[in-house]
């Protein structure tokens, strides 16, 4: 059974870094053919993907959050980050981490995490 478990801090000030760590048991981060995701959603809005990093290390981001998000990943702790540069008010959401996998034609999330929320506020 795989199982991600999300952590970091839940009050982040505006402009600073918002940085999250997915850990992972029950599974490799490295193992072919998954993908390693963080998803987020703000109050009374859908959930939004926001990255990728896959079983290689290759990384994937929405275009609208490109610009102030990172994930990279340590193999020797089996666990993968999340960094999100300048945060605003605006970026106040629950964050999730999800491993994906492809299914023939298609993509989806196997497992979540339980989600972890965050404020951005002074």
């Amino acid at each position: 059974q795989v199982q991600l478990q999300e952590s970091g801090p839940g009050l982040v000030k505006p402009s600073q870094t918002l940085s999250l760590t997915c850990t992972v048991s029950g599974g490799s981060i490295t193992s072919s053919y998954y993908y390693w995701n963080w998803l987020r959603q703000p109050p009374g809005e859908g959930i939004l993907w926001m990255g990728t990093i896959a079983y290689d290390g290759s990384t994937y981001y929405n275009t609208s959050l490109k610009s102030r998000t990172s994930i990279s990943r340590d193999t020797s702790k089996n666990l993968f980050s999340l960094q999100l540069r300048s945060v605003t008010p605006e970026d106040t959401a629950v964050y999730y981490c999800s491993r994906g996998t492809t299914s023939g034609p298609t993509f989806e999330y196997d497992y979540w995490g339980k989600g972890t929320q965050v404020t951005v506020s002074s």
